[in-house]
């Protein structure tokens, strides 16, 4: 999966001291005011960023005891499904690079380069519960969108190797080069098995009908299924990028523009406390 260039503007900071947009870009050399600091700073540091992890660990383990607990005799075998980057695999060192050097966009370029160093870190809490599902007898799916070329499968095979997470096999590690729906894949595995929850950084990683082009839509059609989450459905945090970007935009992937970065001031501003 290539990740997706436009990451979080620090909005609440241009509204304070009223900054254009061109001005937050213009002639900065220090990074000081990179869009992505205030995201980046947040994944890097917040303790309350690992504890949402853990948070969601956690949950995913009381419900798959909960299942083996249930299961039915002679019924189907209990599994996961699972997104990789930014809900089992931390790039922070990568969002870090990007802002050493004043990047405040994502860099395709950058990623492609960073993939292959296998400098990946297990989120918080995510090894041990996957170990722990493998210890109970559960199967994990890995269904990832990822675009590296021909090594694609390869990188992303050793990148869940190196770090030791089980079941990184052809029948589990499920790499999507062009597209981004997971719902074939994911129904594939739904035949064969009961699925007992499905873990993502973003709506796309539970059902495609959330790939809209328009905010409100998309929140709408998450308060549909609002019951599954937390049930169904295990979101884990990803403030820099994912397919929100894309009901902002109407693309997943920008360009770096002062126009853009006035539709995410805009964004930010969306509700404001006027006096």
């Amino acid at each position: 999966m290539k990740k997706f260039k436009l990451c979080l503007i620090l909005g609440v900071m241009c509204i304070g001291i009223g900054i254009s947009a061109k001005e937050i870009n213009a002639n900065d050399t220090t990074g000081d005011r990179n869009l992505l600091i205030s995201a980046v700073a947040w994944k890097q540091t917040a303790a309350e960023y690992k504890a949402l992890y853990y948070q969601a660990f956690n949950i995913a383990r009381l419900h798959l005891d909960n299942a083996i607990r249930d299961k039915k005799a002679n019924g189907k075998p209990l599994a996961i499904i699972t997104d990789v980057d930014d809900t089992i695999l931390s790039a922070n060192n990568y969002w870090g690079y990007l802002i050493k050097n004043n990047k405040d966009f994502f860099e395709d370029e950058v990623w492609d380069k960073w993939v292959p160093e296998n400098k990946f870190t297990p989120m918080p809490g995510a090894l041990e519960f996957f170990n722990y599902a493998k210890e109970k007898g559960v199967e994990i799916f890995y269904v990832t969108n990822r675009d590296q070329g021909e090594d694609t499968y390869k990188l992303a095979t050793g990148n869940l190797k190196n770090i030791g997470f089980p079941f990184i096999d052809e029948k589990h590690l499920i790499v999507q080069r062009d597209t981004s729906n997971k719902e074939e894949a994911q129904q594939k595995i739904a035949q064969d098995y009961d699925v007992v929850v499905m873990l993502g950084d973003n709506l796309n990683d539970f059902q495609r009908k959330y790939y809209v082009k328009d905010i409100d839509e998309r929140i709408k059609l998450m308060e549909e299924d609002k019951e599954l989450y937390g049930i169904k459905y295990i979101v884990l945090p990803n403030p820099t990028d994912g397919h929100w970007i894309r009901a902002i935009f109407g693309d997943s992937e920008p360009p770096a523009s002062d126009e853009n970065r006035a539709k995410f001031k805009e964004a930010a501003t969306r509700s404001s406390w006027e006096k």
